[in-house]
C-alpha cells in the first residue's frame, strides 16, 4: 500500500516501562499498535479510560494489535497504579524529559503538564493510521480504535487520521 503524507511514520521512542526496564515503539513493529496518551495515573477518567481498554483487550488482540499506555507519571507510579487496576497492558512513563514523547505526537499540554487525552492507532509499519484527541473530561471509549483496526485489515482499506 503507498503511503502518503496523509499517514506519516510515528515518531519512534524507547520510554521506561516499569523500575529498571523500557519498552520500544520498534520493538512492536509488526503488529498494529494502539497508543494511549493519557493525562494521569490515579484520576478518575483516566482510570475508567483504562480499565474499558483492559475490559476490551480480547477485541484488540484479535486484530494483533498492541495497546500502550502513556503518561508524565512514572515509572513507579505506573507500576502501582497497573497493579492496583489489574491492568495486562504496558504503561509508558514520559517522565523525563517531561513529555518528550507526547510533544513529539504534538499532544503535549504545557499549560497543564500532560499529556492530552489522545489515542493513535499505527499499522504494522509504524504509520500512524487514525489519531483522536478527546477533551480531556471525556472517556473517548473504544469504538473509534476498533474501527481503526477493522479499516487496516480492508483490503487496500484507507483510514484517513481525523
Amino acid at each position: 500500500m503507498a503511503r502518503t503524507e496523509s499517514h506519516p511514520r510515528a515518531p519512534d521512542f524507547r520510554l521506561p516501562s516499569g523500575p529498571g526496564t523500557s519498552l520500544s515503539l520498534a520493538e512492536l513493529r509488526g503488529k498494529p499498535v494502539i497508543l494511549v496518551f493519557y493525562p494521569a495515573d490515579w484520576s478518575p477518567v483516566c482510570g475508567d479510560q483504562l480499565a474499558l481498554y483492559n475490559e476490551v483487550l480480547p477485541e484488540f488482540e484479535k486484530y494483533g494489535a498492541q495497546l500502550v499506555g502513556i503518561s508524565v507519571d512514572g515509572p513507579w507510579c505506573h507500576a502501582a497504579y497497573g497493579k492496583s487496576r489489574n491492568l495486562r497492558f504496558p504503561l509508558l512513563a514520559d517522565f523525563e524529559p517531561k513529555g518528550e514523547v507526547a510533544r513529539r505526537y504534538g499532544v503535549y499540554n504545557a499549560a497543564w503538564g500532560t499529556t492530552e487525552r489522545a489515542l493513535f492507532v499505527l499499522d504494522a509499519d509504524g504509520f500512524i493510521r487514525w489519531r483522536y484527541v478527546s477533551d480531556p473530561a471525556v472517556n473517548p471509549g473504544a469504538d473509534g480504535i476498533l474501527e481503526a483496526l477493522e479499516a487496516l485489515e480492508q483490503p487496500g482499506g484507507v483510514h484517513e487520521p481525523a
